[in-house]
């Protein structure tokens, strides 16, 4: 038992201090992208080629799809002129589909919930978790949030095993064809009012699966969605970022 508390002692507080403090990333983190049309000189389009999902759109002014990107900075490496790169910035969810347009105008994040869905989930907020096909990248970051490393309930957010018991889903991965009816079902179960949140590209896109008959190119179109959390996975931070800011309780940008 002295050994216990001693070694308790020794790791100190071990929750990140957000949304109050900066916080740390790793030195591999790619964040927000960030283009400057002023360094394509030629129009090579070298960028569009290199990306494997047809994120990037190059023509009178170049754009990056954030629900389609992988952030796997091959776009960033075919360009030596350094007209997209990945930069620190974890704030990346967004209120609807075409928010996730990155180039064409100032990047909106994701906007409190209306009025009277804020009165009911502001405060707590259940939701039940379905991986819908997912590599299991976007689950596994989802999962490090009820960590006490970011311990998600102490904002009133927590995960439930019954839909029945959820005010919500939270979705990642493709919605391959055998999980559809799967996802439906569970959807039915959620009782009204209630939303959903689609984390990571799959989710949102397809991501690199997108094109394919085996999937539904992410659940736009299937159900409703209040939440888009780019990202292949999104870091906890994102995913976190967005939901509060989802319920109100994050503003500023």
């Amino acid at each position: 038992m002295l050994k216990t508390i001693i070694g308790r002692i020794r790791q100190g507080y071990r929750t990140v201090e957000f949304p109050s403090k900066t916080v740390s990333l790793p030195d591999r983190f790619r964040g927000f992208p960030v283009i400057d049309p002023g360094k394509c000189p030629n129009g090579c389009a070298l960028c569009l080629k290199a990306c494997p999902t047809g994120a990037i759109t190059v023509g009178s002014a170049a754009k990056i799809d954030l629900g389609k990107c992988l952030f796997c900075g091959d776009c960033e490496s075919a360009c030596s002129y350094g007209f997209i790169r990945f930069g620190r910035e974890y704030r990346m969810a967004a209120s609807s589909r075409g928010a996730l347009a990155v180039g064409e105008r100032e990047y909106e994040l994701a906007r409190a919930l209306e009025k009277q869905s804020l009165a009911l989930f502001g405060r707590s907020i259940r939701l039940r978790q379905v991986s819908a096909g997912g590599c299991n990248g976007c689950e596994a970051d989802v999962a490090v949030l009820n960590t006490v490393v970011f311990d998600l309930s102490r904002f009133g957010i927590q995960f439930v095993a019954s839909p029945r018991h959820a005010d919500g889903l939270l979705v990642t991965g493709p919605v391959t064809a055998n999980m559809k009816d799967a996802l439906l079902k569970t959807w039915e179960a959620v009782p009204a009012p209630k939303l959903v949140i689609a984390v990571g590209a799959c989710a949102i896109s397809g991501g690199p699966y997108a094109g394919n008959p085996e999937v539904h190119n992410g659940v736009e179109g299937i159900l409703p969605v209040s939440l888009y959390v780019p990202g292949c996975p999104p870091h906890p931070l994102t995913i976190l970022d967005g939901l509060l800011r989802m319920l109100g309780r994050l503003k500023k940008q």
